[in-house]
């Protein structure tokens, strides 16, 4: 639910490392409402007790794990965003966060001005999405208030991130859009060449709107990135 412009947004910190977790909400406590839970088990009690507007989220947690807090708050619901804060940094560590519905992953050591703009990117695409309600393309149609989409009327489930990145081609539809547009829109940092997971959302998002439909919506453009068109 969106709170009202002069209404300070909530953020939940879930870090365990004490200083961390209190300089974090030293400099958030400037702009945002900010609580701290030391513990995975801690923030699912939380999460189940409050509404936040953003979780920051350390995936290395005493109790329970900071994945198993992510999956539990995704099967509930696609809100609030989540943005992993974490040493885990290896490639495998980060694609399955996103894959279990994280918006972001920014690892540590970290800037606290790059995580302030990461923030920011967070709510202003939190914020655009509620400019219209509906979005469509040839028979697939999504959502935005009730976050579903079908294609031929058919029901499609899609995790919270494809659900993003189909909302972003589709807001874009026409349009060749490049892997560092989309890594940047729809997970709100810089594009590593060196990583794919891109592709492998894009994958992802064919499995599950092109593949059992003869009418491709998804196309790749050598070179550039990919298009979402009606052809």
């Amino acid at each position: 639910m969106k709170k009202p412009d002069d209404q300070p947004k909530h953020i939940l910190v879930v870090e365990d490392h004490k200083d961390i977790a209190l300089l974090v909400e030293k400099r958030l406590s400037k702009t945002f409402t900010v609580e701290i839970a030391f513990n995975g088990e801690e923030a699912s009690d939380k999460l189940l007790a409050n509404e936040y507007d953003l979780v920051i989220l350390d995936l290395s947690l005493p109790k329970k794990s900071g994945f198993d807090v992510l999956k539990e708050l995704r099967k509930r619901s696609a809100f609030p965003p989540v943005l992993i804060l974490s040493g885990l940094n290896a490639v495998d560590d980060k694609v399955k966060g996103l894959k279990l519905g994280a918006d972001d992953y920014l690892a540590k050591p970290f800037d606290m001005k790059e995580l302030l703009a990461r923030i920011d990117a967070l709510f202003r695409r939190v914020s655009n999405a509620g400019e219209v309600v509906k979005l469509d393309i040839a028979d697939l149609e999504m959502d935005l208030v009730a976050r579903k989409v079908q294609r031929a009327g058919k029901d499609i489930e899609l995790s919270p991130k494809e659900f993003s990145l189909l909302e972003y081609l589709l807001r874009n539809k026409g349009k060749v859009v490049s892997r560092m547009q989309i890594a940047e829109e729809v997970w709100g940092h810089h594009f590593d060449a060196g990583t794919n997971f891109v592709d492998v959302y894009i994958n992802y998002l064919r499995n599950s709107i092109d593949k059992a439909y003869d009418k491709k919506l998804i196309h790749t453009v050598y070179g550039q990135g990919f298009v979402l068109k009606d052809e």
